[in-house]
């Protein structure tokens, strides 16, 4: 079996509020937990491991605005199928956000999908109104890096233990950045969504463990022009980073080449918003041959759809966000601004990810299912080159890598479950 979520897109004001420039679009799936089934909206991220929800009965959701009320909350005492692990659930995000409370178990279902027993974190003290469904390495999780525990199946993991998926891998599909499609396959590929062939990339340990989504650069490229030198540089595939950070020496470069205005005090730049009509591109290799290329006006995000209020420079120009951001001495990441152009398959249980251009806006599918022996079609690299920069010694603490704007809005996901002998199409 094939578990596919559709992604239409959904793009708001943060709540409602028009004074903040981080309105970037995040993916999200609708799921449920618990028996009856509690509905909860969790925004999707490959640079975290856990799946944590809120409960009603935090101090943030008990606010008279009743802010999670669009996201969902879990009740334990409502579900017959709940059990109790632990106190120990305590995460945090870079972007400053995180919650506390307890480990748990119980039935999460995401269509006619459905895994039993499935462990999580409840927020009962929060700082963000969004669950969110980490799904990277187990090895990852809070119940690792800070209660000093053995790993759990996350997501992925769960669904190959309890035979939903043959392999423990996935493919993303975010689509470009007007599109109100895209898709995430557990177990499975779909060969109309990708250009060419998929390039599979050895994942890069760290201390000899694999820990996170992390690849290695080799080289950028504007308009067919390098940027900076031959690198090696570890970079992070984040699905939970709406934008891409990059080393500093390199996005000043970039922002010369593109004339945006940096502020330093939110740590994002400006461009003038007629760049998204530039046919320029910007190339992101990685080992020979594996190349992504993005369009710059995949970089040119427009505020007025977002913060519904247009934005300009002094001199009247009006001003777009621009999608690249320096990584300063945090980690190297190709966020969603870069994803969107690249249809990736993680593989974890084989430790590598595979990486193909994005074909926008694909009206026809072909999905294939992940056995437990090679991607289908997928083609190794010969000298695969390892990464001398921006590897973690130790990983990180929390394991969580989220750069997200608190409340923002983004895309609401359909939950489409695909087996493969067909589809069963599920809206919800």
């Amino acid at each position: 079996m094939i578990i596919w979520f559709e992604l239409p897109a959904h793009r708001q004001s943060r709540d409602g509020v028009e004074t903040n420039v981080f309105q970037e679009t995040l993916y999200f799936v609708n799921a449920s937990l618990g028996t009856p089934p509690q509905n909860v909206r969790l925004h999707l991220d490959t640079g975290s491991s856990d799946l944590w929800v809120n409960t009603g009965d935090s101090r943030l959701c008990r606010s008279p605005q009743g802010p999670c009320e669009v996201s969902g909350t879990y009740s334990a005492n409502d579900s017959s199928t709940y059990n109790y692990v632990g106190s120990y659930f305590n995460i945090s995000y870079v972007d400053g956000s995180g919650a506390s409370g307890d480990y748990v178990t119980d039935t999460f279902g995401i269509g006619d999908g459905t895994v039993t027993d499935f462990q999580f974190g409840v927020g009962y003290v929060s700082s963000s109104v969004q669950g969110i469904l980490g799904v990277g390495y187990p090895i990852n999780e809070v119940q690792v890096g800070r209660a000093r525990m053995e790993p759990y199946d996350n997501l992925p993991a769960k669904m190959a233990s309890e035979g939903l998926i043959q392999s423990n891998a996935f493919s993303l599909y975010l689509n470009d950045l007007d599109s109100n499609t895209g898709s995430i396959l557990f177990g499975g590929i779909d060969t109309e969504q990708f250009e060419g062939d998929l390039h599979t990339l050895p994942i890069q340990s760290e201390a000899g463990t694999y820990a996170e989504f992390l690849i290695t650069l080799t080289g950028i490229e504007l308009n067919g022009k390098s940027v900076g030198d031959p690198m090696a540089l570890a970079v992070l595939l984040d699905s939970g980073s709406s934008l891409t950070y990059l080393p500093n020496n390199l996005v000043t470069e970039i922002y010369d080449r593109v004339g945006a205005s940096f502020q330093p005090e939110e740590e994002i730049a400006f461009v003038d918003c007629a760049l998204r009509n530039d046919a320029t591109t910007m190339r992101f290799a990685f080992s020979e041959p594996a190349a992504v290329e993005v369009p710059l006006d995949e970089l040119v995000i427009d505020l007025v759809g977002i913060t519904g209020r247009p934005m300009s420079f002094s001199d009247g120009t009006p001003a777009c966000l621009f999608g690249i951001a320096p990584a300063g001495d945090g980690t190297n990441v190709l966020g969603d601004t870069f994803l969107r152009s690249a249809y990736v398959v993680y593989d974890l249980q084989k430790n590598e990810i595979s990486v193909a251009q994005t074909s926008f806006n694909a009206t026809g599918s072909n999905v294939l299912e992940i056995s437990s022996a090679d991607i289908p079609g997928a083609k190794r690299v010969n000298n695969p080159v390892r990464a001398t920069e921006g590897l973690f010694q130790g990983g990180q603490d929390s394991g969580a890598l989220l750069r997200l704007p608190q409340g923002a809005a983004g895309l609401a996901l359909t939950v489409v479950v695909a087996c493969i002998t067909g589809l069963i199409t599920l809206w919800v």
